[in-house]
């Protein structure tokens, strides 16, 4: 099942308060970008994060789950609703975030 364009627009809405929040569509999901660097994405219009420990540690109650097939457990966000709570997450998660590959 694909994510919904109108769950895409509630997260970024969630996230509205940080700077430079992108997406990308990919296989009818979306991979949502902040400051260059995924924080996770947009699954089954589920709104899942890398399990970086910073986002751990902020969900101790944290639910892993698998976005698809074959792909590693990533952290569901179960508060979506909470805007601040979302603004933290992403600004904690950050600095443990990978860089972007250099493009060839």
């Amino acid at each position: 099942m694909a994510s919904t364009k109108n769950y895409l627009d509630f997260i970024l809405e969630q996230l509205s308060d940080l700077d430079e929040i992108s997406y990308r569509a990919m296989m009818g999901e979306y991979i949502i970008y902040y400051r260059g660097k995924i924080v996770g994405g947009i699954y089954d219009d589920r709104f899942l994060v890398k399990p970086v420990k910073s986002a751990i540690s902020l969900m101790s109650d944290a639910t892993f789950e698998i976005p698809y097939d074959g792909a590693k457990e990533m952290i569901l966000v179960n508060n979506v609703d909470d805007k601040n709570f979302l603004t933290e997450l992403l600004n904690a998660m950050y600095d443990e975030l990978p860089a972007p590959k250099k493009k060839k």
